[in-house]
């Protein structure tokens, strides 16, 4: 924890999870406490990251957020219930004789940055609460179990303070003290495996998951059956094709899981439509490309936005960025269609390309973000990586 003129800082970065069996529907919206357990993996923090930066000063007014560069209302509700928490576990943990300097009830300042599109579907609330509550702990010397004070911001929050696969457990505790995080394998545990996250748009949804979820609790009958009857079976399911690194396995059920969360999304009255005719295009070309090759090669999934992510083993992605080039030609950015790690050119097999490729769509798909499974929160020890100056306002970026 940095200090400079008596106020005390702290920077985190903080990870995207990608459900492979969905989280949709709290049964309190006030704890965030879901009606179901779920399963995420943990993308690497190298392509996709919230960094945060957290200091406390005796000379602040006033508690103050910055998001992307722009102030935001710092009392939202949300955030103040994370901040309470941090404090309350903070001051549980200094017993009344502690003489450390930074007195809780110091206003905070927090500044916050993603590197890819907010409330896109990309899972930033996630991310974002995830960093913000790990800057926080720092800053007040909390450690432990953090995932349900993480939880109060988003509820896939709590996924994402750990790396590789994590299962948020519903938990069966009105007040919320077992619902919580936990890592199934670590981000080492398989290798191979690698993530493409196809962005069909970057723009904000016209229905936030805070009140998607809770129409379709109130009006789904698919959702209540889903919850209860399909998803304690799948959990187990999807642990084991982890657990042996079985991608066939793995890769239909986390199809199969995205297809039935999406049609809760139409079940619900009136349907929400978070996929659009890219989307669609895109199953349709998993499908028949998964179809040419006689198994599973490559799955997809969508969380609450068009946005699709593709999972795929390290030695089919060359052949299946081809066949994205070819199916949705970069209208103007070719070289910078494909981000993130590397890949390896392919040329395409024209038996192939005449199976698997539909009519092309130029500018369809406007980048492809090529990662794999990452840790969890980290603290950078940079200075130079404060997003908050030595006045505890947003530094100037050239």
């Amino acid at each position: 924890m940095a200090e400079e003129r008596g106020m005390a800082l702290v920077t985190c970065t903080a990870p995207v999870n990608i459900a492979v069996i969905k989280y949709w529907g709290k049964r309190d919206t006030e704890l965030i406490l879901p009606i179901n357990s779920s399963l995420s993996v943990t993308l690497h923090q190298d392509q996709l990251r919230t960094t945060t930066t957290a200091a406390a000063s005796r000379d602040f007014t006033e508690d103050r957020l910055w998001l992307n560069g722009e102030e935001v209302d710092a009392a939202q509700p949300r955030l103040q219930a994370c901040l309470r928490e941090v404090r309350r576990l903070a001051r549980k943990r200094r017993g009344d004789d502690d003489p450390s300097p930074l007195n809780l009830s110091y206003k905070v300042h927090v500044a916050s940055e993603n590197n890819f599109p907010t409330a896109a579907g990309l899972a930033s609330s996630a991310a974002g609460y995830a960093c913000l509550v790990s800057a926080l702990a720092r800053l007040y010397g909390v450690e432990g179990e953090l995932s349900e004070v993480a939880r109060r911001g988003s509820g896939s929050a709590c996924r994402s303070m750990l790396g590789g696969f994590v299962q948020w457990h519903r938990g069966e505790r009105p007040d919320g003290r077992d619902s919580v995080a936990q890592q199934l394998a670590p981000e080492t545990h398989w290798p191979e495996l690698r993530v493409l996250i196809l962005v069909v748009s970057g723009e904000k949804k016209a229905v936030g998951s805070t009140a998607g979820m809770q129409s379709s609790v109130g009006t789904s009958p698919l959702l209540k059956y889903r919850a209860e009857a399909v998803v304690p079976e799948r959990l187990s399911r999807m642990a084991r094709h982890i657990q042996e690194r079985d991608f066939e396995g793995f890769g239909q059920l986390t199809m199969q899981d995205s297809n039935q969360f999406h049609a809760t999304c139409l079940d619900t009255f009136p349907p929400i439509f978070y996929l659009n005719d890219v989307s669609r295009a895109i199953i349709a070309l998993a499908h028949r490309y998964n179809a040419h090759h006689g198994r599973t090669k490559v799955a997809y999934t969508f969380d609450a936005g068009p946005n699709a992510v593709i999972f795929a083993l390290e030695d089919t992605v060359p052949e299946f960025v081809a066949v994205l080039r070819r199916s949705f030609p970069p209208a103007s950015n070719g070289d910078q269609f494909l981000r993130g790690l590397p890949v390896a050119p392919v040329a395409l097999p024209e038996e192939l390309a005449a199976a698997v490729v539909a009519e092309p769509v130029p500018g369809a798909v406007r980048y492809v973000l090529h990662t794999q499974p990452g840790p969890g929160p980290q603290l950078l020890r940079d200075p130079e990586r404060h997003l908050l100056g030595a006045d505890g306002l947003p530094r100037r970026t050239a």
